[in-house]
């Protein structure tokens, strides 16, 4: 025993958490007395600042009519019943900011936060975006300063390097897992993504928990699985600490989430398309289109240009694009490096946001005519973003369609970009207002509309709305 006390007081001091990152060293254990040491120390320092989240929300559904419901006219008034679901989240300053997952608070009517201490709060959503998938929420503290997590680390995680996962898994309450970082950059779990992977267990009530590090860093919040059970099978995800700090600071300046962009719609490269763009590797993203007088347009990019790396960071493919410039602040200028006719070149890119050009000019189109009860918008960038739809669309489209009207019973449909009404191509909603009241109603109208990419006539005439 006494050989053994001065490699165990060794371990422990190479394992204890450090007060700076320059006191890391990352080692393999060399002894059975390392491998014993626990994280305890680390889970202390961490799980009072993971909360779990309880929201609920009622839904609404009708029910069939009986025969006799319908013989006598009667209709039955639709049914409520209230759906609860859980999740985690991490506070993450000390007056009560908490960060989660956005699908966690998704369409919840009311909002309940358990601290660790069994403390309840009553939560109010500050921002969301379902992009990233990262939601921040707000607790009223009175004034109590709240236990909370670093974001980010000193040290950029690295694959092989042990992290636990703390959330509340299946609603049994507080869980602590281990494991390692077993991927770094994964691109394919959504739209925005450069993912943490992790084989720390993950399962359903996890989302939005937090990652840590040995030194009581969070690195990442749990978001998803790659299961076919439903249940952890040793591949779990998690939103890197990079992005879900900026997500914070935009969320609690501008009251959004904000995601900057340089005007480019891009595509990843295969090995094909890189043999002949002239690389020697499937990497880097090309540009397909490019916004006009937009942050790309302005640097000087093209379309066919492939995008090699923003900053310090190589780019793999356009997921991996979007998630960098995520992590960039609105009118940061960057290095872009990317190769265009074989040939290696630079430039600056001053990063914004999706901007409403030209304003949405929403109108309600009532009236004598066929679109009555339609309500359309012009679109543009920052609507398109909004409302979930391509970026990059122009021209009108219908936002609203009123139940039992003649836009309705010609079929218009909310998500319709309007091209055409009787040859006259239309740019505006001003444009389509101004001609539906020149336009004879007595007749069949030839509108062309885009409805989800495919474009095609629809013959549609005025009728009076059916009581």
């Amino acid at each position: 025993m006494k050989k053994l006390l001065p490699s165990i007081l060794a371990a422990t001091a190479m394992f204890a958490i450090p007060a700076t990152a320059q006191d890391v060293q990352r080692m393999v254990p060399t002894s059975q007395a390392q491998v014993q040491l626990s994280y305890s120390p680390v889970v202390k320092q961490t799980s009072p600042a993971v909360v779990n989240i309880f929201t609920s929300r009622t839904v609404r559904t009708r029910t069939r009519s009986s025969f006799f419901d319908q013989m006598f006219g009667m209709q039955r008034a639709p049914r409520e019943r209230v759906e609860s679901s859980l999740g985690s989240g991490v506070i993450v300053r000390s007056n009560g900011i908490i960060v989660t997952n956005a699908h966690v608070v998704k369409g919840a009517d009311e909002l309940k936060v358990v601290l660790n201490d069994r403390r309840e709060f009553e939560a109010k959503v500050v921002a969301q975006d379902e992009e990233t998938d990262l939601a921040i929420l707000r607790i009223d503290t009175q004034g109590e300063v709240m236990p909370v997590l670093q974001v980010g680390a000193d040290m950029e995680p690295e694959i092989g390097d042990i992290v636990l996962a703390i959330g509340n898994p299946f609603g049994v309450g507080q869980t602590v897992t281990s494991g390692i970082i077993s991927a770094l950059g994964r691109t394919n779990v959504s739209d925005i993504s450069s993912a943490i992977q992790t084989d720390a267990a993950v399962n359903p009530g996890n989302s939005g928990g937090a990652l840590v590090n040995l030194q009581g860093e969070l690195i990442g919040v749990n978001t998803a699985i790659f299961s076919r059970s439903g249940g952890s099978n040793g591949i779990g995800f998690a939103i890197p600490a990079e992005l879900v700090e900026r997500a914070i600071d935009s969320a609690l300046s501008e009251g959004r989430i904000v995601r900057p962009w340089i005007g480019a719609r891009t595509n990843g490269i295969d090995a094909t398309m890189a043999s002949a763009l002239g690389l020697d590797r499937a990497r880097g993203a090309v540009i397909n289109e490019i916004l006009p007088r937009g942050p790309a347009d302005k640097a000087g990019l093209e379309k066919g240009d492939v995008i090699l790396s923003v900053g310090d960071t190589e780019i793999n493919d356009d997921s991996g694009l979007r998630f960098k410039l995520a992590t960039l602040r609105r009118d940061e200028t960057v290095s872009v490096e990317y190769v265009r006719d074989g040939r290696m070149r630079s430039t600056k890119v001053k990063v914004d946001t999706p901007q409403e050009n030209p304003e949405r000019d929403e109108r309600a189109l009532d009236g004598i005519h066929p679109f009555d009860g339609a309500v359309v918008v012009n679109m543009s960038p920052a609507l398109g973003e909004e409302l979930g739809f391509d970026p990059y669309l122009t021209g009108v489209m219908v936002l609203k369609v009123r139940s039992r009207s003649a836009a309705n019973y010609n079929r218009l449909r909310p998500g319709d970009l309007i091209l055409e009404v009787n040859g006259v191509e239309i740019s505006s909603t001003r444009q389509i207002d101004d001609l539906l009241l020149s336009e004879p109603v007595d007749v069949v109208w030839d509108v062309q509309v885009d409805r989800n990419g495919r474009i095609g006539a629809l013959p549609i005439r005025y009728l009076p709305p059916q009581n």
